[in-house]
């Protein structure tokens, strides 16, 4: 017997390739775009942490400041403090280097100034390796700098020749200042220079100001104890040296996980693809079947026979998936670096990681999948009635429900919608999205009984439509079965649809609001570099009186760690005439109480510090300290008087007034200009005279080469569009892959169906019908059930866009939008499908409506 079922399955999967195929490649695929994503992101993130472990070395501890540089007196208390074996001050900047040449490329580094005498204990992978020739003490020497290899390959392509390495330029303000390239660091990850401390300090007008301190402790020292015999100042915080890796895994960890959901998609779609072709496979087979049945075979037995094979077709999925998502990683990993559209690993190209575990993992995944489309076709095979089926009877595919189990799990669904995140992930929301879609293609049967129903007597007059819909309503079930994976399928790909079309018209709309002057300056590209590329005060006195200005404004971004678990929050200082304008604010903004100061906040802080409109945001008054040049010195009470959509910053930005920000702490330093033109001034000769003036009002501009970037809001939203678009780049390749998987379901239900129905087809010519005329008919049946699905999938699919949209969104990433539909992409989609379904019937019939259709009426006779 056991021999026989071997037999039975072999030639099932040997007999039937291209339908068994169709679901072995929905699961593959399914598996590599999931493993895929996986891989990408871990090495990625992988790498992010390695570079950030070499960079920080080996502290118990790290000091650092939550807003600006500590003072450097805190040094001398720590590292006199008795329970310290070891403290290293560093100093970290970003910054642009210019590399030597004609071409004179601007690249983004890091720069960090170590003190020589505890780096190579603290620090190793900073520890300066001088060039052959050249002095050991290189490091000590004024305007000296190490590269590492991404430096190296970015800066000094042709790499060190000699002792006297070359020289190269680093931005200070709009300054460029030069140095020497006198050796190479280890420390691998983006683009870094190493300096001596006090030379950076020099360099960048940094005296007495450290990033952070690095301690390393007595052996067996209580930390919390320690800290507090420290008596640190306020805004101070003292935290482990994997924080930083930590807070960028925390900070992306939304933007993976909602990938690699993404990327499940495929697979959902391929269970239900496997679903589809089992049904069909044991509907076809029922007679096979009973007559096992008789000759000894259980309904267990012939259960298992079923999951089996399911699981065979899981199995092949999943193996050839993981190959498939290993070699679309390696690409990926060659082509775009670790970068997959988020923004959070730009700049790192970290070599594949291959994890066995997650590889299994995934491929479990895979059989899983295919072993749960099986398990409803395996049990369909274990209650047939041998007797009945061998007659003719009771073979038909019955899989319907009560009609209260679909309206139960759409019920489940909308409830779980409403759920707060988990750990900061919409893991209820995701939940919601499988059981709509679940409990949608299980009211497809009552679905198309409805519609049918009422469009019978319209077609009870006209033979070839009214075969094709009697069929439709007859066997619904059967019906449901072939179109289940192309909802999916489809109603996945219109959820995505809208969701990014709600999001990128979202983004549209807040570009228009965010962008109002005409012209805008920029001297740094992000707030990383923000204190060291900057406008001086007296620059931007000169532009505002340039021909041409009619109208300037002012942006400083300042990060500001409130919470060390979490990554920094942009502190943006603008100026404040109607804070409503260039801030896209929900709902209205509230009066500032007397004696108070206004901040507005982003979306992203009213969910992650509870900074609700009306409140006093207590967090934001204990890293406000005065600086140096301050007028006063006094605590500030901040007033919550908005807030406002931000889709840059996912981890929360404040606004507060210029007046306010400079009152508190005496920095008039400025990072993006806004200017309004004057009636037919040119905007090309309003450009020219702002390189003049940075040209000429820059202090000590030796070799000075501004930098600035000049952009029109045209042109920035232009550009954010496009690096919107590529963001989403992902999504629009997993959309296509679910509509390919959902029409292969298609096709292959629908040949399994035709194939399966030649003696039909045969008593239809033997009845005077022509091959033309029962092709017809083929084709208006996979014209309805198509249309059906496509009914079912468009509006399962909006009903998903608004879990995404509503919650999934808000609660990943801190943002809301408005919901968009396009509606004209929308039909287009579903007709494409109609076609598809409509054509594949048709070709498929061409195949059972011939003579061997006729001859098979004979093997009932």
């Amino acid at each position: 017997m056991l021999a026989l079922l071997r037999t039975f399955s072999w030639q099932e999967l040997r007999h039937h390739p291209w339908r068994n195929a169709a679901a072995a490649v929905a699961v593959m695929l399914g598996v590599a775009l999931a493993f895929s994503v996986h891989l990408i992101n871990a090495s990625a993130l992988g790498e992010f942490a390695s570079a950030v472990r070499a960079v920080n070395g080996q502290p118990d501890l790290e000091l650092r400041s939550v807003q600006g540089n500590l003072d450097e007196s805190l040094f001398a208390r720590a590292a006199t403090h008795p329970q310290v074996v070891l403290a290293s001050p560093v100093l970290e900047l970003s910054t642009y280097a210019i590399a030597p040449g004609p071409d004179r490329r601007r690249v983004p580094v890091r720069v960090v100034g170590v003190d020589a005498l505890t780096v190579a204990a603290m620090s190793p992978a900073l520890m300066p390796l001088p060039a052959p020739g050249a002095d050991r003490l290189a490091l000590l020497a004024p305007s000296t700098v190490f590269l590492n290899p991404a430096a190296m390959a970015a800066l000094v392509p042709g790499g060190l020749a000699g002792a006297s390495g070359p020289s190269l330029q680093l931005q200070s303000a709009l300054a460029l200042r030069a140095v020497s390239v006198a050796g190479t660091v280890n420390a691998p990850g983006a683009p870094l220079v190493v300096m001596d401390i006090g030379a950076a300090q020099d360099l960048f007008g940094a005296a007495g100001r450290l990033s952070r301190i690095d301690l390393r402790l007595q052996p067996g020292t209580d930390r919390s104890a320690f800290i507090a015999s420290l008596r640190l100042p306020a805004g101070v915080t003292a935290g482990e040296p994997g924080d930083a890796a930590e807070r960028v895994s925390n900070l992306s960890r939304a933007y993976r996980v909602n990938l690699t959901v993404l990327a499940l998609v495929a697979l959902f779609t391929g269970a239900f693809l496997v679903f589809s072709v089992l049904s069909l496979s044991v509907a076809r087979r029922a007679q096979q079947f009973a007559l096992l049945g008789v000759l000894g075979l259980t309904p267990r037995q012939r259960l298992r026979l079923v999951l089996v094979e399911s699981l065979l077709l899981g199995a092949a999925g999943s193996a050839a998936g993981i190959a498939l998502g290993t070699a679309l990683a390696a690409l990926a990993l060659r082509l775009l670096g670790g970068d997959l559209g988020g923004g959070f690993f730009a700049g790192v190209a970290p070599p594949l990681q291959w994890e066995g575990a997650a590889a299994l993992l995934y491929g479990l995944l895979g059989v899983a999948a295919a072993g749960v489309g099986g398990w409803w076709p395996a049990r369909a095979a274990q209650h047939l009635p041998p007797a009945q089926t061998l007659k003719g009877l009771g073979a038909a595919l019955q899989t319907g429900q009560h009609r209260a189990v679909p309206l139960l799990l759409i019920a489940a669904g909308v409830l779980l919608a409403q759920t707060p995140p988990v750990a900061g992930i919409p893991l209820a929301a995701y939940v919601s999205v499988g059981l709509l879609l679940v409990g949608g293609i299980t009211a497809l049967p009552w679905l198309i009984g409805l519609t049918y129903d009422r469009l019978a007597p319209w077609v009870s007059r006209r033979l070839l439509p009214l075969l094709a819909v009697e069929r439709a309503r007859r066997v619904r079930e059967s019906a449901a079965v072939a179109v289940s994976g192309v909802v999916a399928s489809l109603s996945l790909a219109v959820a995505l649809t809208v969701m990014v079309a709600s999001f990128r018209d979202s983004v549209t709309h807040w570009l228009d609001v965010v962008l109002p002057a005409d012209l805008y300056v920029r001297a740094a590209m992000g707030t990383g570099a923000a204190d060291t590329v900057y406008f001086p005060p007296e620059l931007v006195r000169e532009v505002a009186k340039l021909p041409g200005v009619k109208r300037l404004a002012t942006q400083r971004f300042v990060p500001l760690q409130l919470d060390p678990a979490r990554p920094a929050v942009a502190l943006i200082s603008r100026d404040g005439d109607g804070m409503g304008r260039g801030t896209a604010l929900v709902g209205e903004a509230l009066p500032v109480p007397e004696g108070q100061i206004g901040i507005w906040v982003s979306e992203a802080m009213v969910d992650l510090y509870g900074a609700r409109p009306g409140q006093v945001f207590a967090p934001l008054s204990a890293f406000f300290r005065p600086g140096p040049s301050a007028e006063q010195s006094f605590s500030a009470t901040f007033f919550v008087a908005g807030v406002w959509r931000d889709y840059a910053r996912q981890s929360g930005a404040i606004v507060i007034d210029r007046h306010d920000y400079e009152r508190l702490t005496g920095d008039r330093r400025v990072n993006d200009l806004a200017l309004w033109l004057a009636d037919g001034a040119d905007a090309a000769q309003v450009q020219a005279a702002v390189r003049r003036a940075a040209g000429s009002g820059a202090p000590g501009a030796d070799g000075l080469d501004t930098g600035l970037e000049f952009a029109s809001a045209a042109q920035i939203r232009a550009t954010s569009l496009r690096i919107f678009d590529r963001s989403f780049a992902v999504t629009y390749w997993l959309q296509a892959v679910a509509i390919a998987i959902g029409l292969f379901g298609v096709a292959a239900s629908f040949s399994a169906q035709v194939l399966a129905r030649r003696k039909e087809f045969g008593l239809l010519a033997h009845l005077g019908l022509t091959r033309r005329q029962i092709l017809a008919v083929v084709a208006g049946e996979g014209a309805a059930w198509t249309a059906i699905g496509a009914l079912a999938g468009l509006l399962l699919g909006l009903a998903v866009s608004v879990v995404l949209v509503k919650v999934v969104n808000p609660q990943s990433f801190h943002w809301t939008m408005d919901l968009a539909a396009p509606w004209g992409r929308l039909l287009a989609l579903c007709a494409a499908v109609v076609a598809a379904g409509t054509v594949t019937a048709w070709l498929s019939g061409r195949a059972a409506a011939g003579r061997d259709a006729v001859l098979a009426v004979k093997e009932d006779w």
